[in-house]
């Protein structure tokens, strides 16, 4: 394969070693580095394109520039039993999340129940790695964060609320987790500038000009519509607005609608995004044989219904657990503009470039 060949795939270690050494190179600690490369790698074996290995140039580009910090001293202070606050210290919001997230786990186990808000973070990739981090402890998490305005409010002229996306995961003996990891929007914002870079047409229904008209050319796409999309999207919108409350408000940070954009062209100023992480203990509930029981019933009722003619019906997760098997197995597919950042960035930082399997 060449290194321009649509079908270059390169095998989860290699993919590990590279963006690790990446980061290093540019300035993060083993800690910051070793989180990053867990939640881009982890998404991407999921098939979360939009939110796994293409976002490492940004992040490379806002470690340089000054935006974020490579080494923070982050700090986490406990007022009650139950809750805890995490400053990120402006550091990579995948550290603050498996962070916030872990010591969520600890309370939760001890008590029943943990909640974490972080302030002082940035961007953290994909909600669904720190709800999955609760329930690889066997308990059921939830991940939120707010970000720049990307999506219109229903019936609005102009961005208001970030893709401000919503995780929630559970344990399932013996299986993959239950994992739901959506965005409020119809679509990521990632996922239009993804398919721009391939020359892909968006759906409908998912993205809007700057005059508010819903447009499915990536090139022309001001903002994102609310879930439901243009007649349903106060649904959306609503749950944007919940995600907001828990993210930036608890944390005490700027609202999305107030936090400088992602993409820059500022990138020495740290933004101050929010998260806001829970775990919950099954056993403090009911006995835990009963959550399992229920659980498992659930799922099975929920597979076995009957779905259109070729489809069949998924639990939240099961495409993503299916895809992570084939790209395990086969590799993990880097489309001819990741190709080309992935080798830019090797010859920036001296490092060797990814290897195809074969």
């Amino acid at each position: 394969m060449t290194p321009d060949s649509p079908d270059f795939r390169v095998a989860v270690t290699d993919l590990e070693r590279f963006i690790d050494r990446i980061l290093h190179r540019a300035g993060a600690d083993v800690a910051s580095a070793q989180a990053v490369t867990r939640a881009l790698v982890t998404a991407s074996r999921m098939g979360t394109d939009s939110h796994g290995l293409r976002l490492l140039p940004h992040y490379i580009q806002a470690l340089q520039g000054g935006r974020i910090n490579g080494r923070p001293e982050m700090q986490f202070t406990q007022p009650l039993p139950a809750t805890g606050y995490l400053d990120a210290d402006d550091g990579l919001g995948h550290l603050a999340g498996y962070t916030a997230m872990g010591h969520a786990a600890d309370m939760a186990e001890k008590v029943g129940l943990g909640a974490v808000a972080v302030g002082n973070s940035s961007h953290f990739g994909a909600a669904g790695c720190y709800a999955l981090a609760a329930a690889e402890r066997g308990l059921i998490g939830m991940a939120f964060c707010n970000s720049d305005p990307f999506v219109l409010l229903h019936e609005g002229r102009s961005p208001f609320h970030g893709t401000n996306p919503i995780a929630f995961a559970a344990p399932v003996n013996g299986q993959a987790p239950y994992l739901l990891d959506m965005a409020t929007s119809s679509v990521p914002w990632n996922r239009v500038q993804q398919y721009g870079a391939i020359g892909r047409e968006l759906p409908d229904q998912v993205a809007a000009d700057a005059k508010g008209r819903v447009t499915r050319t990536p090139a022309e796409v001001s903002a994102l519509l609310p879930l439901g999309g243009s007649d349903f999207g106060f649904k959306g919108a609503g749950l944007g607005g919940m995600v907001e409350i828990l993210s930036s408000t608890l944390s005490g940070m700027l609202n999305g609608f107030r936090l400088l954009p992602m993409g820059g062209p500022d990138m020495a100023t740290p933004r101050g995004v929010g998260h806001f992480f829970l775990a919950m203990n099954p056993d403090a509930f009911n006995e835990n044989a009963s959550f399992e029981t229920c659980l498992r019933e659930y799922l099975e009722d929920l597979r076995a219904q009957p779905a259109n003619e070729g489809a069949e019906a998924l639990a939240p997760g099961d495409r993503e657990w299916r895809c992570l098997d084939m790209r395990d197995a086969n590799g993990i597919p880097l489309d001819r503009a990741n190709q080309a950042a992935y080798a830019a960035l090797a010859e920036q930082f001296d490092v060797e470039p990814l290897t195809p399997v074969r």
